[in-house]
């Protein structure tokens, strides 16, 4: 076989081929719709129209999460507005959270713990006795007693010192926790001769909630009238509790007005392990018994003299009537 009949013989073959592709019912290989067009390529691996985006579903899924994850780190300043607005809300007008930072509550309240303080509730009643309250006590007790809280002096400390202070997880520095023994009208004294506090006369049985040994460490005072509007405080550590005894020199002699009241601490929050309820203890339930035993005996007489008004003008109303003649009718003009 000579070299000259190698071209063409190469392009026979050529030609042959190209027929082949031509014959092909799917047309030449590359060509639109080809079987080897379905078979590799971009169209092969996105599949129709999305071929010619040039973006996998991956990289959609990916590009979305960040759009997601950009949105709420710009959220989130104002979710965080949001919440310290709603906060002081509810703390200036519904629920605060105070800090104990004293022993004068032991073993009811301890240094540390946290307690929520309602300041509703005595919009909807009167202050009772027994309540744990919280007031402050700047109108009456003298300032040198109040605890001390060093300011930061830095101005991010110092937020955050103000933030715990709201959220009760810092000590204000002016606000107190105690017990309401007396009321307005009340008459508080000490000692009996089992050394125990006298409310009108009727001795309190406190052991249910005072600091182990308080009673021997009672000492005389009073007899103290509660004025009006006014409350008289004790803690439940005696001993240690710089309370309405201490403060009988101040203004108000002792007692704290009500509208220093903050609220009423009803719960302990934190530590969890002593989350527990504050209520009223039932030794204060004789005194509104004796109340309403005095208000049962004093009933006959109100109601006897509310009656009295009545019957008395009936009686004039009689001996105003004119009385009937006895005399014969002749005598009659």
């Amino acid at each position: 076989m000579s070299k000259d009949d190698l071209p063409s013989r190469h392009s026979e073959n050529n030609d042959t081929d190209d027929q082949a592709a031509r014959d092909t019912p799917d047309g030449p290989v590359g060509t639109p719709g080809s079987s080897a067009s379905t078979r590799g390529g971009a169209g092969a691996v996105s599949g129709g129209g999305k071929a010619s985006t040039g973006e996998s579903p991956d990289a959609t899924m990916s590009a979305k999460k960040e759009e997601n994850q950009g949105s709420f780190w710009k959220e989130l300043p104002i979710l965080i507005v949001i919440a310290l607005v709603l906060a002081f809300i509810i703390k200036t007008w519904v629920v605060q959270a105070f800090y104990i930072p004293s022993k004068s509550m032991e073993d009811t309240l301890l240094i540390g713990d946290r307690v929520l303080v309602n300041k509703m509730v005595y919009e909807f009643r009167d202050v009772e006795r027994g309540d744990v309250i919280v007031f402050n006590g700047g109108d009456s007790w003298d300032e040198e007693t109040t605890v001390v809280v060093q300011e930061p002096t830095n101005p991010v400390s110092r937020l955050f010192t103000w933030v715990g202070q709201q959220f009760g997880v810092a000590p204000t520095g002016k606000d107190y926790i105690k017990r309401v023994i007396g009321l307005p009208g009340d008459t508080v004294e000490c000692c009996d001769e089992q050394n125990r506090v006298l409310v009108n006369g009727v001795p309190l049985e406190e052991e249910g909630y005072l600091y182990p040994g308080s009673v021997e460490t009672h000492q005389e005072f009073g007899p103290v009238t509660v004025p009006e509007g006014r409350l008289w405080v004790m803690g439940d550590h005696r001993a240690v509790s710089y309370d309405s005894r201490m403060h009988q020199a101040d203004t108000g002699g002792g007692s704290v007005s009500e509208e220093s009241v903050v609220g009423r601490a009803f719960v302990i929050v934190w530590p969890l392990d002593r989350f527990t309820t504050l209520p009223a203890p039932d030794v204060f339930d004789m005194l509104d018994d004796e109340s309403a035993g005095q208000a049962a005996a004093a009933a006959p007489l109100a109601l006897g003299a509310v009656a009295a008004v009545p019957v008395h003008l009936a009686g004039r109303r009689l001996l105003r009537r004119p009385r009937p003649s006895t005399e014969p009718d002749h005598y009659r003009e």
